[in-house]
């Protein structure tokens, strides 16, 4: 089965060509003949199976193909929940990506994060709407959201809501949408409130399920290093001299951080290349036509850029830094040990990544083994001093929280006038061309400062 033979459109099935997707997977494959045919759709699955592409493709394809022509501002016709921001992020990046030959205009938003660029962006119009209940519910509430015109509604990783607590918030915007929308809801597991959810909010769906992606990890050898974040890069050269290592595929959190990585490991004589974002296509496509015929035997990438990856024989993954998505784990070390072959996945953890390395072991339902014995160990000084740093990150983000919901608090007297004088003040919201910015640091300054990713693909 191909794209081709799902009836998608033509610039949708250009963008997936040129993100190096040629055929669906099982939820895609089951899911978007449906969603292109109006139908409602229950999906058990979890992220890492394909199913942002699920919902993103058909979504798209319907908002083009029935969209009239418009006067003034775009409104509001798709609304993504998702419980984090970092998942909501890395949705709008897939809308971004399969939309990018479609007028579609997308916006994220989430909290702990000025929320002013996000009402200027969101007062330019916006088609598809990717949000954290939180946030969403606060520009709701101040009127800078307006639900009404809302014909289809995803509801992602329910079930991970429920355990964050904010099914409440959940149910106060399905209170808000129309009566007639066709719905979308994605759930790992269904606990009876999710079950609940489903049975007030879905019409006669479709069931669609795939197998957990959790069963990825029983093939692959994996392995945990606990290192200090400084030494990261020397440990990473010390195992990349072992020659026996065929092929690696080296992933980074960030696009600065492949680039630092590409750099040390040529240093070291060891030949690399980076793929990410602000890559040109020719320079990527270059990159990984060297990794495939041997010439290099490392490629280092960001998630994103290594999503159109397709390489059989590829022996190890190492995860320079652990991603803050746990599924993203799972997806990562899945391209390894394919076609029958056994496959490593090595992991560094440093201090402040011990969490998400509990979320990844949740996920999997297993331990990562810790290879121990190295010489770059996570020192007591060194754990002290990075669980500090951590602990200044956290309340620094608390205390824009905290903020932002002072702000949200005020009169809409007042608001108002806040919003024309910092819109004043600041000019039109910064959009970012850039489709490789999730959960990196180098995005995260955009993100933090900026609150929003608003893209317009002509």
């Amino acid at each position: 089965m191909l794209f081709e033979n799902l009836n998608i459109i033509e610039p949708i099935l250009k963008a997936l060509k040129e993100e190096g997707y040629t055929k669906p997977t099982p939820i895609q494959e089951k899911s978007i003949p449906h969603l292109i045919n109006g139908k409602d759709i229950l999906g058990c699955a979890q992220t890492g199976t394909g199913k942002t592409a699920a919902f993103a493709i058909p979504v798209l394809q319907n908002i083009f193909t029935s969209e009239e022509a418009e006067k003034g501002p775009k409104q509001i016709k798709a609304l993504i929940l998702a419980p984090t921001r970092e998942l909501a992020i890395q949705i709008e990046e897939s809308f971004t990506a399969y939309g990018k030959h479609l007028n579609i205009k997308n916006l994220v938003i989430f909290g702990g994060v000025p929320q002013n660029p996000q009402t200027r962006a969101l007062k330019q119009g916006v088609d598809v709407l990717i949000a954290t209940p939180g946030r969403l519910i606060d520009l709701i509430n101040q009127k800078f959201i307006d639900l009404q015109n809302v014909k289809y509604f995803i509801l992602d990783e329910a079930d991970r809501m429920l355990d964050m607590g904010m099914i409440n918030d959940v149910k106060k915007i399905i209170a808000r949408l129309p009566k007639v929308r066709q719905n979308m809801l994605f759930s790992a597991t269904m606990p009876n409130e999710v079950s609940k959810l489903v049975d007030s909010i879905l019409r006669n769906p479709v069931k669609v399920e795939v197998a957990p992606v959790s069963s990825t990890v029983d093939r692959i050898s994996q392995g945990i290093y606990f290192v200090s974040r400084k030494n990261k890069k020397s440990l990473l050269v010390d195992i990349l001299k072992d020659e026996s290592i065929a092929s690696v595929l080296v992933f980074s959190r960030t696009k600065r951080g492949a680039n630092v990585i590409t750099k040390e490991l040529e240093n070291a004589g060891i030949e690399a290349q980076a793929i990410h974002g602000d890559k040109s296509q020719n320079a990527r496509q270059l990159a990984l036509k060297n990794f495939k015929e041997g010439k290099i035997r490392v490629l280092v990438a960001t998630d994103i850029a290594a999503r159109g990856i397709d390489v059989d024989e590829l022996s190890h993954v190492i995860n320079f830094d652990l991603p803050e998505v746990p599924e993203t784990y799972v997806h990562r070390i899945g391209r390894t040990g394919r076609a029958g072959l056994e496959g490593v996945a090595l992991s560094f953890c440093c201090e402040e990544e011990k969490e998400l390395l509990r979320y990844i072991e949740k996920l999997t339902a297993k331990k990562v083994p810790v290879i121990g014995g190295h010489i770059y160990p996570i020192t007591a000084d060194e754990a002290a001093f990075e669980k500090q740093e951590t602990a200044k990150k956290n309340a620094r983000i608390s205390a824009r929280s905290g903020s932002s919901r002072s702000n949200s608090s005020r009169s809409d007297s007042n608001r108002s006038a806040s919003s024309r004088n910092t819109s004043n003040k600041n000019g039109s919201s910064r959009s970012s061309s850039s489709k490789d910015d999730f959960a990196n640091e180098d995005s995260s300054k955009k993100t933090r400062n900026n609150g929003f990713n608003s893209r317009k693909r002509n």
